[in-house]
């Protein structure tokens, strides 16, 4: 698999025409988001990684159809315990988001609870497309933050959540990704549903609101 690094200007001045689907990988620093990137796309571990913000490309094929991933592995430079809120270019660029916590670090899991409730308020109240991820189970002998509190905070949030290792499992890492690509192909397929039974409608209401009564 060749995987490619674009900048936002370059996507969009590409004219994909196979199905596309925008990532926003969110979390505190250290919590293994480009660990948890990287493994999805190449199935590797890398344990270290400089800090820069990229934009991968990515192909994966569901259902006999391919889907043009796209990953925004963001920046996090506000510290471990603090997490950045997106900026406007990245809540109109994203289509859904991975958000990452560390079992480890319960500060990193607060920030998560945070920015949870940003998105949500961002989003004028409705569910945005997200992905809890806690990371780092393959250290669960070193866990502060348990499964049920995890799954407390998704079930509030209205997300979904995995626990993963990156560093261990490949299997798991995809099984977010793909459920949010999931969650995001099928909010973009609702309004397109409605518009075509209102086409229906409209079709439907101009030949019989069209016919004149004969006696």
């Amino acid at each position: 698999m060749v995987l490619h690094t674009k900048t936002q200007e370059s996507l969009a001045r590409s004219g994909w025409h196979r199905p596309q689907v925008n990532i926003l990988v969110l979390g505190a620093e250290r919590v293994g988001k480009s660990a948890l990137v990287i493994r999805f796309l190449t199935r590797r571990f890398i344990g270290e990684y400089s800090h820069i913000e990229t934009i991968y490309t990515h192909n994966v094929t569901v259902d006999g159809e391919e889907t043009r991933f796209h990953v925004w592995d963001s920046l996090n430079p506000q510290g471990r315990g603090v997490m950045a809120h997106p900026s406007e270019q990245q809540m109109r660029w994203a289509d859904g988001f991975v958000l990452v916590y560390s079992i480890l670090d319960r500060r990193s899991f607060e920030a998560a609870r945070r920015q949870l409730a940003w998105l949500h308020r961002e989003a004028g109240g409705a569910r945005a497309p997200v992905v809890l991820v806690a990371n780092k189970t393959d250290l669960c002998h070193q866990r502060v933050v348990s499964v049920e509190e995890g799954r407390l905070l998704a079930l509030g949030s209205g997300c979904a959540f995995l626990e993963v290792s990156a560093a261990e499992s490949y299997h798991e890492v995809a099984l977010a990704f793909r459920q949010l690509m999931a969650t995001v192909q099928g909010s973009k397929a609702v309004p397109r549903r409605a518009a075509g039974l209102r086409g229906i409608i409209r079709s439907v209401s101009a030949v019989f609101g069209g016919k004149r009564r004969v006696d």
